[in-house]
């Protein structure tokens, strides 16, 4: 029993969490590559904050539509990536007793995104994106951790992957959208559409859906309230790929049924806006044993309630400085199923379990202050010069996997904090063990466990509570020095599902302690450099580098602690 609610705990955790991706009111923070009509939402007039001040990425504003013409662009950007890091020690597969470590010490990966756009006048657009490119180029491989996306498991540089492809239109009550999109809300805690930049670390790939979506004004077209509603058939996110591309494994290439209904509603002005939605979500995937005619069903019924607010004010008696804050809640609640297809073709007793329960909770805050260079009265003539700001997050964990109640919560991977404890360290040795059960299991030729594709975190903040100062300074407008750092602990014991499954143990993901909760600190340096060469393209270059002193809760049975760990980025990029 253990072993059953352990793995299908982070199932209903992972899919309910998908399930909002698909609420992003249409005048809400607009991605790049996102929409084009945005009611409610409104340019900065001079002197005024703008998101840029905090972060500068190099990318180009969309272009608009003419109203008297019909127009179409191309935006798009190369980025070429060498990241080295130290040996990280995860727990080995009984096959292979010698595998202690990820395996991978250095590797080069790239990706190049187009999105192209057609406007006709301001009547109609289709927005598109696509990664024509994208995977690893060269280097180390990863070792046993094939249950996550993108496990870097092999060298594979042609991987294509379509993004967008989306009908908008606008109207005098709203804006109507048909296709395949992204979406993002508040700070993208729970939906990130992996194309907003972070200070540390790279965009995912995101959650993408094909959604029937209407944002209308009911207060009228350019009225700061946007009411959204929206159906969706999951392609891809965190906990569902439509057509079962994500892992490999006793799957055998099924993919998941993934429905959901959203509904939010947002109060934008200028100087801040709050919002709320609800979503929920029904999905299953058929799963089964190898070498066996047994079938079984995963089956999800989750909802989410997730409330977000943002606001920005000019310190006084100083047109140069702006303090700003960004919050967001969630609450999941839901419940999930494992059985078998056939009864009587179940591979042993207890194939058919209960459903089991999820609630949990999350949310982070930021607050920071910038200091505005340049004194043009024209907007994009100004930039930040100096950007201090600190993020307080926090996601309930579950301490107790047998007693039929989930309650861990995942952040979005695309919510970077730092770039090793939770990108890194977590996120490898949760596929680890993901991957240790299902190839246990494949061995046993028994049912296939609930829930396994969900327990990697793949770099989302789970059960655990942090803080992330940041500080940027900006000498020049093309040149950013950034630092940071996060200081972590869990919010439960901190249980490793392979070792309940495999002996009833509850310790940590080293075999440890459960009750060692310290995470550690890291601390993060980088440069980023963007240079203009002429009006259509802009050279980036960037460095990162994170060193990371593990606490107690990575000591082994032995008490021995996890070795300090650290990494080195160079980075490239070409955007137009």
């Amino acid at each position: 029993m253990r072993f059953t609610l352990a793995l299908l705990a982070p199932l209903a955790l992972a899919v309910a969490l998908a399930a909002p991706a698909a609420a992003q009111p249409v005048a809400g923070a607009a991605s790049p590559a996102a929409g084009t009509a945005t009611p409610g939402a409104t340019s900065p007039a001079a002197g005024e904050f703008e998101e840029r001040f905090v972060l500068e990425t190099g990318r180009a504003p969309s272009r608009l539509p003419d109203p008297t013409r019909a127009t179409f662009s191309l935006q798009g950007e190369y980025q070429l990536r060498y990241r080295a890091m130290s040996a990280l020690r995860l727990e080995a597969p009984p096959s292979a007793p010698s595998e202690t470590r990820l395996g991978q010490h250095q590797y080069v990966a790239h990706w190049l995104r187009l999105s192209p756009r057609f406007h006709y006048k301001d009547k109609a657009s289709v927005i598109a994106q696509i990664d024509v490119v994208r995977g690893l180029l060269a280097g180390d491989t990863t070792r046993y951790v094939d249950q996550v996306r993108d496990a870097r498991a092999s060298l594979s540089w042609y991987e294509v992957h379509p993004r967008y492809l989306y009908l908008e239109v606008p109207t005098e009550i709203g804006v109507f959208r048909l296709g395949q999109q992204g979406a993002h809300w508040g700070m993208g805690l729970v939906a990130n559409d992996g194309d907003h930049a972070t200070l540390f670390g790279d965009p995912r790939r995101g959650s993408l859906v094909e959604r029937v979506l209407f944002a209308a004004t009911p207060m009228g077209r350019h009225a700061p309230l946007v009411v959204t509603v929206a159906g969706d058939v999951v392609f891809e996110d965190g906990a569902a790929d439509l057509l079962g591309n994500d892992v490999e494994g006793q799957d055998g290439g099924a993919g998941d049924r993934a429905l959901q209904a959203v509904a939010s509603a947002l109060w934008r002005e200028r100087r801040g806006e709050v919002g709320i939605y609800a979503a929920l979500r029904r999905q299953t995937r058929e799963r089964r044993v190898k070498g066996s005619p047994a079938r079984f069903t995963e089956a999800l019924t989750a909802g989410v309630i997730d409330v977000t607010g943002e606001f920005n004010a000019q310190v006084p008696g100083d047109g140069g400085a702006h303090v700003y804050g960004q919050i967001e809640a969630a609450v999941i609640l839901g419940s999930a199923a494992f059985s078998p297809r056939d009864p009587a073709q179940a591979p042993g007793p207890g194939a058919e379990r209960a459903p089991g329960a999820v609630r949990s909770i999350g949310g982070a805050a930021t607050l920071g202050a910038v200091h505005v260079a340049g004194r043009s009265p024209r907007p994009g003539e100004r930039w930040g010069r100096v950007v201090t700001e600190i993020e307080a997050g926090y996601a309930s964990g579950d301490d107790d996997p047998g007693d039929g109640v989930s309650r861990r919560f995942t952040f979005d991977p695309g919510h970077h904090v730092g770039l090793l404890l939770f990108d890194h360290v977590l996120a490898w040795k949760t596929a680890r063990a993901a991957t240790i059960l299902e190839l246990e299991a494949e061995r046993a030729g028994a049912a296939p466990g609930p829930g396994l594709r969900a327990l990697p975190s793949r770099g989302g903040i789970f059960g655990a509570a942090y803080v992330n100062p940041r500080v940027v300074v900006r000498p020049a407008r093309w040149l950013d020095l950034k630092a940071g750092a996060v200081i972590a602990h869990t919010t439960a014991d901190l249980v490793d599902p392979y070792r309940v499954a495999a002996s009833g143990s509850l310790a940590n993901y080293d075999g440890g302690d459960r009750r060692r909760r310290d995470l550690g600190v890291e601390l993060d340096l980088g440069v980023d450099a963007r240079i203009a060469m002429g009006r259509l393209v802009t050279i980036q270059l960037g460095t990162e580098a994170g060193a990371f002193f593990p606490g107690g809760a990575f000591d082994d049975a032995a008490g021995i602690p996890l070795s300090d760990q650290f990494l080195i980025a160079l980075k490239l990029g070409v955007l137009h």
